[in-house]
């Protein structure tokens, strides 16, 4: 359970310093537009892989964890 606390604190910070950088993008034009859809983008990549790779490590330690116990062959 682990991983899922890092990966969710992760998220949220990210999240967070995104949402700081949308703001001010939109009332104070911060950085010039083709740097912040960059930034953009790379934001929503970094989200979705932290996820999906928090899951996929969830998964196999639940499964080795089951072995361990034998639960599974």
């Amino acid at each position: 359970m682990k991983i899922m606390q890092i990966a969710s604190i992760s998220i949220a910070m990210i999240l967070g310093l995104y949402a700081i950088l949308l703001i001010g993008q939109v009332w104070g034009e911060w950085l010039e537009w083709a740097i912040f859809l960059k930034i953009s983008f790379t934001v929503i990549v970094l989200v979705v892989s932290i996820g999906i790779i928090a899951l996929i490590l969830k998964e196999l330690l639940k499964e080795k964890e089951l072995k361990d116990k034998k639960f599974l062959d």
